[in-house]
């Protein structure tokens, strides 16, 4: 079983009850299974923290996250994919289930893997240099139960369709009309994502997450069971040639 590498995620108090999570994994908060275990620890201790009423997501970075390294994603064997599709299942799932509110603050790229930290979050706030995609039919994957469901959940069909079907990238303000991100922000994203943290803090806990529970529980469950099936591998025959042109 791969262990947990936590050591990406700066933990910070900035505000009382506010928990910051900073992504600083160079150059480009690459995912793998360990580090996407890592986000799933994080995510169920913050979860059953009482004292902490809001999680602000933002990354030292200047990509927010691109998803997986193709360079070493090209050469996953059988254990790799299922390593790395089980990784991005429950390390997404724990993120979109936690009960407390999560705010994210992208003030650079967040492709493929990278836009589900957006997507599981309640309130997006990004600044105009910001950028997002789904870019997995391009090198030639789909898309794991646990980020497909979660993309579902929280775009509406026209955006889904666009941005998983056609693969390409799309600026802040075209990601601000099609529902991607909440709002846009010239300053600090991250300075706006405290001042909406503390907001989010003074709604009655309890509430919240029995709230967000109502509207996210059926696709949690719905991942929750899909993850226990064993998966096939994830790559065809056209995903190393596909990665290895990207790579270009």
């Amino acid at each position: 079983m791969t262990a947990p590498d936590e050591s990406w995620i700066t933990l910070t108090h900035p505000h009382p009850g506010i928990a910051r999570l900073t992504l600083n994994a160079a150059p480009v908060n690459a995912l793998t299974p360990a580090k996407l275990m890592g986000l799933k620890a994080v995510a169920d201790r913050l979860s059953g923290r009482e004292r902490v009423r809001a999680i602000v997501i933002d990354s030292a970075l200047r990509v927010f996250s691109a998803g997986l390294n193709l360079k070493d994603a090209q050469h996953y064997d059988d254990a790799d994919q299922a390593a790395i599709v089980h990784g991005l299942n429950i390390g997404f799932h724990a993120l979109f289930a936690c009960p407390k509110p999560v705010i994210v603050a992208c003030d650079g790229a967040a492709i493929a893997g990278g836009l589900f930290f957006v997507l599981s979050a309640d309130w997006r706030i990004a600044t105009p240099r910001a950028s997002f995609g789904l870019a997995e039919v391009r090198v030639g994957v789909d898309f794991p139960v646990g980020p497909m469901e979660i993309a579902r959940d929280t775009l509406d069909p026209t955006a889904l369709r666009r941005l998983i079907q056609r693969g390409q990238p799309i600026d802040a303000s075209t990601a601000q009309e099609w529902g991607v991100i909440d709002e846009i922000v010239e300053a600090s994203p991250v300075d706006r994502a405290l001042e909406v943290a503390v907001e989010y803090a003074a709604i009655p806990p309890l509430a919240y997450a029995q709230v967000k529970r109502q509207v996210r529980g059926a696709t949690i469950e719905r991942i929750a069971k899909a993850m226990d099936r064993t998966p096939d591998p994830w790559f065809n025959v056209e995903t190393r040639a596909a990665m290895a042109q990207m790579l270009r």
